[in-house]
């Protein structure tokens, strides 16, 4: 640096020169350089300030390459040119294109993928749209799962897109004070394990059960598919009118509760966390009874399958004091916030 500064002060010195005493001095320089080259026959070293002195002064004057001394003028060249590859290459260093993708980004990508297999590149696409991501469909496509196999739902999902539309019905019996049996049908919906409808009588008819099927289910909100053992109960006119209201009828093999697991595990609790502590003394007395555990059964208590949660969604509440309230005399507490 120190020696191009000095250079440039001679350039400026140079200004106020006569033309007769710079051509001496440079008769004098050219013939010190011949006599360095004779001393020195090894290429000289020269540093970036040489190299940028060299190609600036060709720049503005090609002519100096005539009397170019210790390189050769196709050195000179070279550097220039590869300065001015240098030159370019710092100008391009931010490049105008599109923004890399994070990880974040890609990480959602595969996850939707994965998770998603029947969705492709565009169905992505829109979704990260709606979520505020600005990226392309050919990138979604780069970063996306590939699946070895055809793409399909899994059990659970088959289930869980049927489990809505199916029912379940079922009878059982129970003893009062004065040892007369009553019957007590139970209709559940498998899918949020939602205690529909109960009715007590102590002779179930088919036309009894029709009835009860019919108030259970608005024409509306009728079930495809009713799970029911073979009871005898279950008449013609049973038959009859579940048909009218679009219900296909699903009898279970004989002899096996176990394909009809949902109701069975509702009389199931309502025996161990009911029925089991009381002694009924009528029919009003269970319908009362069973009116207030039903409360309590789809509101309030919380089931494992549904992770936790009621069957009429139990909102988590995180503010108030804790306060209970009894059910059934105590029996259960319904606990809340205020």
């Amino acid at each position: 640096m120190t020696d191009l500064f000095k250079l440039l002060l001679g350039i400026l010195a140079s200004r106020f020169k006569a033309r007769a005493t710079l051509e001496a001095e440079n008769l004098v320089l050219r013939q010190q350089v011949n006599v360095l080259r004779r001393r020195t026959p090894k290429r000289p070293h020269l540093n970036n300030t040489d190299r940028f002195l060299f190609v600036w002064l060709y720049h503005w004057f090609p002519s100096v390459l005539e009397v170019v001394a210790i390189v050769r003028p196709e050195t000179v060249i070279r550097w220039h040119r590869a300065g001015f590859r240098a030159y370019w290459r710092w100008r391009s260093r931010s490049r105008v294109g599109r923004p890399k993708v994070s990880a974040e980004l890609r990480t959602l990508i595969g996850e939707m993928s994965r998770a998603n297999l029947l969705w492709g590149a565009p169905r992505i696409h829109g979704e990260l749209l709606k979520l505020g991501f600005e990226v392309a469909q050919s990138t979604v496509a780069r970063y996306m799962c590939r699946h070895s196999r055809p793409p399909s739902q899994g059990w659970r999902t088959f289930l869980s897109n049927h489990v809505d539309g199916i029912a379940a019905i079922d009878l059982f019996v129970l003893p009062t004070i004065a040892f007369q049996v009553l019957y007590c049908l139970v209709i559940v919906r498998h899918g949020r394990r939602v205690w529909v409808s109960f009715g007590v009588t102590a002779n179930p008819t088919a036309e009894w059960i029709s009835r009860q099927v019919t108030e259970a289910f608005p024409w509306d909100h009728a079930p495809q598919d009713l799970i029911r053992d073979r009871d005898t109960s279950y008449g013609p006119v049973f038959l009859q009118r579940i048909r009218a209201m679009g219900i296909r009828d699903r009898p279970i093999a004989p002899r096996s509760p176990w394909q009809n697991a949902c109701v069975e595990r509702l009389i199931g609790s309502i025996r161990r966390e009911c029925l089991d502590h009381m002694i009924v003394f009528g029919e009003a007395h269970l319908r009362r009874i069973l009116r207030g555990y039903a409360a309590y059964y789809n509101v309030s208590r919380t089931h494992r399958p549904l992770s936790k949660d009621a069957p009429l969604h139990r909102a988590i509440e995180r503010l108030g004091a804790v306060v209970s309230r009894p059910v059934l005399g105590g029996l259960h507490h319904q606990y809340g916030r205020i």
